[in-house]
């Protein structure tokens, strides 16, 4: 049944940051309860320190709505790019997604755009509440509202990936989000028109570079520094948004901050290591807190994501999505028997299949922790952004480290790093090797202009779509349409 989300929606900026200001994980009844215990909480919620840290974790936990970053998200990005192929025709599985067909009235198309924005307005509802505070000393403060903006940045780039052109179409002149930088707390607020590209990337930039200054180095354990921000994760960040837009000068001064100038490849701050776990099955193997995780959404049985949207129930349990012949499972890495690269580990085969296995728990309750950000993706953006600035030696230098984890005796034909454009076709098929599954391969192609190839599934054959094509985005949501009278739908 299809979710009236232009009802939900006022009644969610009203709310949001009221129900969810308890500390516990909030639900519909409590979104729209409208009793005046609401405001009690209001006005209790950031009365101590405890119960402010209850609001920093109420933070996170809206990147990892299942209908956000905590599945459905990545699993988008890889039905609508071609390394999987679909194989249920049904709609709540994401069978429009993968055809291209998605409308402004889809319920998906809406679930996205409605959840980051809640994550958004929290994040807003909380920097406002907490920057005159009283209750914290001055550094847990900044830190706090460094972490808010972190989690807003993270928000609104997903949006202006999914929702608007491609930076590169025209330098970010296009018609971008509604950049909402205050707390919505009560209805009829929901007029206001679109920046552009170049202004909401700007506004990313701007709170990940203020994030920095305010997040700790490092915090006492390493599950915390998986999973909550610190300096490091703003900056990888940056290196990802400054990719999308073709700074490649940019890449390399924030990717530098994290990467040596030589080999052993690995960041340092006081107790705190970043760096390629020496295998890359660790990297999936359950602990989800090794040296290469810069940011991932942990999940437990109580927060776990429902089957549709579990990493784990799309790629190997029900296989809604398996490997596309056609794809990157064409390259000798991973399809070949003579291959000796550890990521062959990571596919398996089910019911004739070839499967990806890197979600390993297949039933429920998925806790298989979410890669948003790890160091080897840090290695190739630099990688990527040093061939583009000329510095090929580098380039490869980052692009073998990466590809002799999992292959320690691959030497690449010179072929494919002689040039500088043979070296920067080959890191990005490195990208989508090592990547692969973790949501990369739509915003890959985007960023570059590049079309969205045609591909084969069990549901039948989809046309590429041309980076000028109507579908190369998503629309804007129609229940956004019916609500903001200043909105305009994409041209």
């Amino acid at each position: 049944m299809k979710t009236d989300y232009r009802n939900i929606k006022n009644t969610f900026f009203v709310l949001i940051g009221l129900a969810a200001l308890s500390g516990l994980p909030s639900c519909t009844k409590d979104i729209l309860d409208t009793s005046p215990k609401t405001d009690i909480s209001e006005l209790t919620a950031f009365s101590t320190p405890e119960k402010i840290l209850a609001q920093v974790n109420n933070l996170y936990s809206r990147l990892q709505r299942a209908h956000f970053y905590g599945g459905r998200y990545i699993l988008f990005n890889e039905q609508r790019g071609d390394e999987f192929s679909q194989n249920s025709g049904n709609a709540a599985e994401g069978a429009l997604i993968w055809q291209h067909t998605a409308l402004s009235t889809d319920t998906f198309v809406g679930n996205l755009w409605s959840f980051a924005y809640q994550a958004i307005n929290n994040a807003n509802i909380f920097i406002d509440k907490v920057q005159n505070t009283t209750v914290l000393d001055a550094a847990l403060r900044d830190q706090y509202i460094s972490e808010a903006k972190f989690i807003r940045a993270l928000s609104y780039f997903v949006l202006v990936q999914v929702y608007a052109r491609p930076y590169a179409s025209d330098n970010g002149a296009s018609p971008g989000l509604p950049l909402r930088l205050t707390p919505q707390t009560s209805g009829g607020n929901d007029d206001l028109a679109r920046s552009s590209v170049a202004e909401v990337y700007s506004q990313v930039i701007k709170d990940l570079d203020e994030a920095e200054a305010g997040l700790p180095a490092a915090y006492s354990t390493a599950a915390l520094n998986a999973s909550r921000a610190h300096k490091v994760t703003a900056i990888a960040l940056k290196t990802r948004v400054y990719l999308a837009k073709a700074d490649y000068g940019r890449v390399v001064a924030e990717a530098s901050k994290l990467v040596p100038a030589v080999a052993p490849y690995a960041y340092t701050a006081g107790s705190l290591t970043h760096r390629l776990e020496n295998n890359i099955a660790a990297v999936f193997s359950g602990s989800y807190t090794g040296n290469e995780a810069i940011f991932f959404l942990p999940f437990n049985a109580t927060d776990s994501p429902d089957s549709q949207s579990a990493l784990a129930h799309n790629y190997l349990g029900a296989v809604i999505i398996s490997l596309n012949q056609a794809g990157i499972y064409a390259n000798p890495a991973l399809s070949s028997s003579a291959s000796a690269d550890a990521r062959r580990n990571l596919i398996t085969l089910k019911n004739g299949l070839n499967v990806l296995s890197k979600f390993p728990k297949i039933t429920t309750p998925f806790t298989d922790y979410i890669p948003v950000i790890r160091y080897a993706e840090v290695l190739l953006n630099y990688a990527e952004a040093a061939a583009e600035t000329d510095d090929l030696t580098r380039a490869a230098a980052l692009l073998n480290a990466v590809r002799k984890r999992s292959d320690a005796a691959y030497s690449f034909p010179d072929a494919a790093t002689s040039t500088k454009g043979a070296l920067i076709s080959t890191i990005l098929t490195e990208r989508r090797l090592e990547l692969l599954g973790e949501g990369f391969r739509t915003p890959d192609l985007q960023r570059r202009l590049q079309p969205f190839p045609a591909k084969t599934g069990g549901i039948g054959t989809v046309a590429a779509v041309s980076p000028t094509a109507s579908n190369y985005i998503w629309p804007v949501p129609a229940d956004e349409l019916g609500t903001n009278k200043l909105i305009q739908p994409n041209p």
